[in-house]
């Protein structure tokens, strides 16, 4: 019985520990979706229209195309690790970007992405992957 009532006070902390991911804020779910290598969540994140940057191509992209591109990106660089190296806002709080390495594809990545808050949603303005 004190195994239980033990148990029964700890569940409430998992749930923090390890919040759903609906829970957590978009720019976490933006990263977990390219640590993941999961293109069509990400691009539930894109603007109408995306300026894309994928190693030497850049180009602005509708978000059908830039889901395409991406995924086409991801299957060649399969993702084993993100590490995000810095994070912030615009004067205005209406902008973000946040800067990380992707280890994908036995190689390193600099990735940047910017999103802006546009009718109550942020949504992702400019994704590069950069040779490191």
């Amino acid at each position: 019985m004190k195994n239980f009532l033990f148990l029964l006070m700890l569940a409430p902390l998992a749930l923090v520990a390890n919040p759903p991911a609906e829970d957590l804020p978009t720019m976490d779910r933006i990263i977990k979706a390219i640590s993941a290598g999961d293109a069509a969540t990400l691009s539930g994140f894109f603007d109408e229209t995306v300026e894309l940057s994928i190693l030497e191509e850049e180009d602005i992209y509708s978000k059908a195309e830039a889901t395409a591109v991406v995924k086409k990106f991801f299957t060649g660089n399969a993702p084993s690790g993100y590490s995000q190296v810095h994070e912030g806002t615009s004067k205005g709080n209406d902008s973000r970007y946040s800067i990380g390495n992707l280890k994908a594809g036995g190689k390193t990545f600099r990735v940047y992405v910017y999103t802006k808050e546009a009718g109550g949603k942020v949504l992702i303005q400019e994704l590069r992957f950069d040779a490191e």
